[in-house]
């Protein structure tokens, strides 16, 4: 929810920069890709953690890509409505999917890692 609501505020966010800001070819969909990376990753860690690799590959996969699909196509349109903003870049929504994508695959990737560090270690016990 955070993550939304933060994704929420920074579309509503006009980008008026002063001229003499140094232009970056194609670092709004840097930008786009990592946020939605970012986003996926965190949310695929906590479905992984919930209900574990047992789940079937689209809960895990196809599940999270459309949802944030999802998100990606409505803050699109929703920039089309702020001033300084070009919505509906199906450039900016593709960086939107392939970020989304590969935070799928690295929380797939890390998630043994992730049980191990955060499972509780095992005392012996004495009898």
């Amino acid at each position: 929810m955070l993550w939304l609501t933060a994704l929420s505020i920074t579309s509503s966010l006009s980008t008026n920069l002063p001229q003499e800001a140094p232009k970056i070819p194609h670092l709004d969909k840097i930008a786009h890709y990592t946020y939605f990376l970012g986003g996926a990753m965190i949310f695929n860690t906590w479905l992984l953690l919930k209900h574990g690799r047992q789940s079937p590959a689209y809960v895990r996969y196809l599940i999270p890509i459309i949802l944030f699909g999802i998100f990606g196509v409505i803050d699109e349109y929703r920039q089309t409505f702020t001033p300084g903003r070009s919505g509906n870049d199906p450039g900016d929504w593709l960086a939107d999917i392939l970020g989304a994508f590969t935070g799928i695959l690295l929380a797939n990737l890390f998630h043994p890692l992730l049980l191990k560090f955060s499972s509780p270690k095992s005392t012996p016990t004495i009898n």
